[in-house]
Formats: structure tokens, C-alpha cells, sequence
């Protein structure tokens, strides 16, 4: 059977996504535009999140929004009731974008800029699952991810990829911990870390607003420090 051929397809696919990240990132540093790929499950709370975090940083800076999902156009129509610019992208069925795709998503975004003016902050509200979307790079500045309090405190132990790539983990719910008080701050801190030593760990609560204050210096301080390089 040595005649057979064996092309290493996935290898092949992942090596041609990465290139274009890492173009897609120099032209997002070129003009300025810092984007930022924000992962979860679904119920995580991405798009409450979201509209927290347009809230807290909308006097200060432009912002738009993309929107991937299988299907339906929920998500930008809470987006777009936030005032911030959003488009929806519908993947046919894949469980994630690549950076392909984002490039396709942010070409509709900058296309829009109009009075707005230059966009500062792109955000990539990710495929909701933590098994796919970690195996892209979309060519964003940063990746972020939402563990809820719901989901356990176990979840970097069995998906360990989508916590080694994060930049910043946001733990939310934490309204929630006295009804799940089988979750601990602690034992989580210690499994994410376990993943990645250089992740940042901030607990917030989307629906009080307790931390966003947190969050929202984190990304100013990422938006400023990647215009500047």
C-alpha cells in the first residue's frame, strides 16, 4: 500500500487560516481598529454582556458589532437597540468563523463607518459553543470568553483549548452564586490558570452590572495600547 497518497487536509486548512489571521491582524493594526473575538456557550450571557459593555464605553470610542450565528438575527436586533452599528453573519450551518469569514464580516462593518467615523472596536460575538470556535484564529487583537456561574466551575478541565487561547476570561452570573453553591471562585481560578497561567480572570454580573467597570478599563486599556503600537 505504499502507492497510496495521503494528504493532510486539516493541517493544510489550519496552516492557510492562520496566514490570513496574521494579514488580517497587521491591517486591523494598520487602521487602527482594535477587534476582539468574545467566545462561550450559549445562555452565557455574550449578548447582555455585550450591551453592557457598549454602554460603558460608547462616549469614548466607535463601536460595531458583528453577530455570527447559525440562524436568526435576535442577537443584532438587541445590538442594534444599543445604538452601536451591527450586521449579522449566518455560518450555513458551521459551529464557528474563521478568519475568512471575519475578514468577509468586517469588510460589511468598515463599509458602514459613515459619520461614526473610523471604527476603534470591533467585536466578534463568536458561534456559541467552547469546543469549534477555539480551533480558528479569526486574525482578532484578542480573545475573550464568558464561563457562567450555571455552567460549573469545571468547564477548563473538559475544554481545555478554548481557556489556553483566552486573553481574558469574564465569569458571569456571579449574582448567581448563592443558588449555585456548588460553584467556587477559587476552585475555578485555579482550573483556569491550571490552562493558562497568563489568562485574566474578572467576575461580573451582566444583569447587575457588578464588575463591567473592570471589564471596560481591561478593553480600553487593549483598544489604546494596540492603536499605539
Amino acid at each position: 500500500m505504499s502507492d497510496v497518497r495521503v494528504i493532510e487536509v486539516k493541517e493544510s486548512v489550519f496552516a492557510d487560516n492562520d496566514r490570513k489571521a496574521d494579514e488580517l491582524r497587521g491591517e486591523l493594526r494598520e487602521r487602527g481598529t482594535f477587534l476582539l473575538n468574545l467566545m462561550s456557550s450559549p445562555g452565557s450571557g455574550k449578548t447582555t454582556t455585550l450591551s453592557r459593555t457598549i454602554a460603558a464605553l460608547k462616549d469614548e470610542m466607535s463601536i460595531a458589532v458583528m453577530e455570527a450565528d447559525i440562524d436568526s438575527d435576535v442577537d443584532t436586533r438587541t445590538i442594534l437597540g444599543t445604538g452601536a452599528r451591527a450586521i449579522q453573519l449566518h455560518t450555513g450551518g458551521m459551529c464557528h468563523l474563521d478568519a475568512y469569514m471575519t475578514e468577509q464580516g468586517l469588510d460589511e462593518l468598515f463599509c458602514d463607518e459613515g459619520e461614526a467615523g473610523r471604527t476603534d472596536l470591533a467585536i466578534l460575538e463568536n458561534v456559541g459553543n467552547l469546543v469549534c470556535p477555539a480551533e480558528f484564529d479569526t486574525g482578532a487583537s484578542a480573545n475573550a470568553m464568558i464561563l457562567s456561574v450555571p455552567e460549573g466551575d469545571d468547564k477548563p478541565l473538559k475544554y481545555p483549548l478554548m481557556f489556553s487561547i483566552c486573553d481574558v476570561v469574564l465569569v458571569n452570573k456571579i449574582d448567581a452564586l448563592p443558588v449555585f453553591d456548588t460553584f467556587s471562585m477559587e476552585r475555578v481560578r485555579e482550573n483556569i490558570l491550571m490552562r493558562n497561567p497568563n489568562a485574566t480572570i474578572i467576575p461580573i454580573s451582566a444583569k447587575t452590572g457588578e464588575g463591567i467597570d473592570v471589564w471596560a478599563d481591561w478593553l480600553r486599556e487593549r483598544v489604546a495600547a494596540w492603536k499605539q503600537a
